[in-house]
């Protein structure tokens, strides 16, 4: 029994710890529904509900579970000075920044509702913002063995990374998600190694084209990207 529908929550300005507290949350809840329905009957089975959070936070840095500490470059007092908060977090990935300006999407679903195949679930991640940066006239792209959407992907003479992913799923259920840079400080990611790749560079929406962009435009192009690749009904 597949339930496609996604129940769409804008969280606004939120800050880093309350919304992952949310998402765990969300995520336990599934679980516990998932673990519930193995002993049910198939016709007394519940459905499992879907999640799609949008957000920005506050200035802050995460280091993924497979990061490295020393990929930020800030110690207390330097986040204190930068008014950043810090956080190790249980996602895949490297470090990353956070802050006003980046549109921050967390899809908290049960892909058994969709399909079970965490790499097709991270390639439609990346399709939609793809999808959406071309919307702008921002040719944007994958590069072989790494994770995120790029800009110079192809011949990458000068590559630089416009959105960051990293995600984690238990009992097939996914958490976290994807960080697209619109009208984002960039000077923040001065203070690490962004990802942990020390050769390429950070961008976003408003450095390609010159100008800002409509946050709330950007963030509806993404929903509706996302809703048509995975099939979704967002409520």
């Amino acid at each position: 029994m597949q339930n496609k529908r996604v129940s769409f929550q804008d969280m606004g300005v939120i800050e880093y710890k309350r919304a992952w507290d949310y998402q765990e949350k969300l995520l336990a809840d599934i679980v516990a529904q998932k673990i519930l329905n193995r002993d049910l009957p198939e016709n007394q089975k519940n459905e499992t509900p879907n999640f799609l959070l949008f957000c920005e936070h506050p200035n802050v840095y995460t280091l993924g579970k497979s990061g490295k500490p020393e990929n930020l470059l800030l110690d207390e007092e330097g986040l204190n000075n930068n008014n950043a908060e810090y956080y190790k977090i249980n996602r895949g990935g490297d470090i990353t920044y956070h802050g006003i300006g980046q549109l921050v999407g967390y899809p908290v679903i049960d892909l058994d509702n969709f399909f079970q195949d965490i790499h097709k679930y991270m390639r439609f991640l990346e399709e939609a913002i793809i999808r959406t940066c071309a919307e702008y006239g921002v040719d944007a792209g994958r590069i072989d063995g790494l994770t995120g959407v790029w800009i110079d992907y192809a011949e990458q003479k000068n590559p630089r990374k416009i959105c960051a992913m990293g995600v984690k799923a238990s009992r097939w259920v996914t958490m976290h998600g994807f960080a697209l840079n619109v009208n984002t400080d960039l000077n923040y990611f001065n203070h690490i190694v962004p990802c942990g790749i020390d050769d390429k560079a950070v961008t976003s929406l408003e450095k390609e084209l010159g100008k800002k962009t409509d946050f709330k435009e950007v963030s509806l192009k993404v929903k509706i990207h996302l809703a048509d690749l995975f099939e979704m009904e967002i409520i």
